[in-house]
């Protein structure tokens, strides 16, 4: 099994689209939530590095506003055209035996939107994005829809988020819902995210760790590439596992691997 963050690490962050997004975050702090403008840009700094997301923090300090509309604003007007196919990447990721989950902090919307762009809309089963652990907490948990492979938690328990705060990467609540959901056992589940933080959490729980977008190894990583285009060097043994035994268990490097592009 194979799951993996999805902006930053399926496209390069050279192409800036963080930037643009955390210029709509703060143009939405300021207008809409009146907040200082003096203090935007380090509140909404000090927010992600504290809760995840700026908008999880937010939501702490007690500003109250439509989940919907904050993405709307930060991820509407994002400028989606710089990102373009990839059919390297595309080809890479079907020719991988294994299932194939995205797993974003991002919402539904905007994932839908980035992997159309870049051609890889049916690569992967399915989604694990904010709606899947925070959706409304009015709609029971079988009335969630699941179109355009969203994948919802079907547990006992229900499947919503039932603490007040914002349930998202980096913390281990958010990996351990993620694994439960996409019905995976870590030991056999490779993960990939450029997020130092996503990655040492994502090793607490169990997962097999991969660090896209930089070349150094992180307490954490079990492998780092420069770019999400040299799995195929740095894993091998993605593509090794036959089809009838893909559930070996996926044993992480005794040497720790760096690939360079």
């Amino acid at each position: 099994m194979l799951v993996t963050d999805m902006d930053d690490t399926l496209y390069p962050l050279s192409l800036g689209l963080n930037l643009f997004c955390r210029k709509n975050i703060q143009e939405y702090m300021l207008e809409l939530l009146h907040i200082e403008e003096s203090e935007v840009p380090k509140m909404c700094l000090d927010l992600y590095r504290e809760y995840g997301t700026t908008m999880a923090g937010l939501k702490v300090l007690g500003y109250e506003f439509d989940n919907d509309e904050f993405h709307a604003y930060v991820h509407g007007r994002l400028p989606y055209e710089k990102l373009k196919p990839d059919p390297v990447l595309r080809n890479l990721l079907l020719s991988m035996p294994q299932r194939k989950i995205i797993f974003t902090n991002a919402d539904h919307a905007h994932a839908v939107k980035v992997l159309n762009r870049l051609g890889l809309e049916d690569c992967f089963e399915g989604i694990i994005c904010f709606e899947t652990l925070n959706p409304p907490k009015q709609i029971n948990c079988m009335d969630v829809p699941n179109d355009n492979h969203v994948l919802t938690d079907l547990t006992e328990n229900g499947c919503f988020n039932s603490h007040p705060q914002i349930l998202c990467k980096p913390s281990v609540e958010a990996f351990e819902a993620a694994i439960r959901i996409a019905n995976v056992d870590p030991k056999k589940t490779i993960f990939f995210d450029d997020s130092v933080r996503n990655v040492e959490s994502a090793k607490i729980t169990g997962l097999n760790t991969v660090l896209v977008g930089h070349s150094d190894l992180v307490p954490g990583a079990d492998h780092a590439l420069n770019s999400i285009h040299n799995i195929k060097e740095a894993l091998p043994e993605i593509w090794e596992i036959e089809d009838g035994n893909q559930q070996q268990k996926i044993q992480p490097p005794t040497v720790e691997t760096m690939v360079l592009a």
